[in-house]
């Protein structure tokens, strides 16, 4: 019997590259019903294709700001993934990403309180902005410009988790707040943006890879399934703090650009821009909290991950 055997769960943002993957997960964990809501502004139809005609899946198409259809019967869990999360995103849609964040997660949060459920936030590593303490520990409260090119992002998240704790506090709604830090593997995008599909893309192309800056920048880069085993533990958990989720293992931006290339074969050489404005100088989370508390830690290895990622994105090419 799975983790979730019997249990029934609303995914926000379940057409999403994460959001996706969690449903998968959570029916495989035996979920008596997963409900998938999303309006396409980012997610994709295509993510959720091979669950469709499943009796214990529904794929609904609604704008959670405007408000989440009402959901028949009871709902365990309500899982808030919904937010634009690419900087190519936000950049164009900051009204939407800031709205998604403020009203569509109170949307979240009553329909948690009305059915008895548990609200599970996908927060983000961004609330640390550019942090001036590294690794990020989960009390650094960190160091976000509020009116730069990517506050629309990490000020909707921020409040997102102030809102989480207002309602936990206040109101006694039950509540859980992840922060996920870079997450790769099949479904992302090819175009969205991020250091991982557009050095892909690049590679399989036989292009040069653009790097920002003097690509000394450190990322830190978890597998998708590492990243959902941390999300099933939190909300099975009693834990109420935010805890981080991600891979410990830090990489500059140039070692990464090689890794990539390792993985797919090809690749031309290096190509510098300008490093965008706010922009993480560095990034690795501190995930003793999870350890201590969730008995969890990746296990996916970079090599492991981004073959799989490289196959995912070079069938997606031939398809093409």
């Amino acid at each position: 019997m799975g983790r979730m055997t019997g249990k029934r769960a609303v995914v926000l943002g379940g057409a999403g590259f994460l959001g996706s993957h969690l449903c998968d997960r959570l029916l495989a964990e035996g979920c008596e019903h997963v409900v998938s809501v999303d309006n396409l502004i980012t997610g994709n139809a295509a993510n959720l294709l091979h669950l469709q005609g499943r009796s214990d899946f529904e794929d609904v198409r609604a704008d959670i700001v405007e408000g989440i259809p009402a959901q028949a019967g009871r709902v365990d869990f309500v899982f808030n993934l919904a937010s634009p999360a690419s900087p190519i995103d936000y950049a164009q849609i900051p009204l939407e990403t800031l709205r998604v964040g403020a009203i569509g997660t109170e949307n979240g949060l009553r329909l948690a309180k009305e059915k008895g459920a548990l609200f599970f936030q996908a927060s983000t590593s961004e609330v640390y902005g550019d942090p001036a303490v590294h690794p990020q520990r989960e009390d650094y409260w960190g160091n976000v410009n509020p009116v730069g090119p990517r506050s629309c992002y990490d000020e909707s998240k921020r409040y997102a988790e102030a809102l989480v704790t207002a309602y936990r506090t206040q109101l006694g709604v039950r509540t859980r707040i992840v922060r996920i830090f870079n997450t790769y593997g099949p479904r992302m995008r090819l175009h969205d943006g991020r250091v991982v599909p557009a050095f892909i893309s690049q590679a399989l192309r036989g292009e040069d890879f653009t790097v920002f800056g003097d690509g000394q920048q450190t990322r830190s880069f978890c597998y998708q399934s590492d990243l959902i085993e941390g999300f099933l533990r939190l909300a099975l958990s009693e834990v109420v703090e935010p805890v981080n989720i991600g891979n410990p293992r830090e990489l500059t931006m140039l070692a990464f650009a090689e890794a990539v290339r390792g993985a797919a074969g090809s690749g031309g050489k290096i190509v510098f821009r300008p490093l965008p404005t706010d922009d993480p100088k560095q990034r690795r989370p501190d995930i003793g909290r999870a350890q201590a508390l969730l008995g969890w830690e990746p296990k996916v290895s970079l090599e492991q991950g981004l073959a799989e990622t490289v196959a995912y994105f070079r069938k997606l090419a031939r398809a093409a």
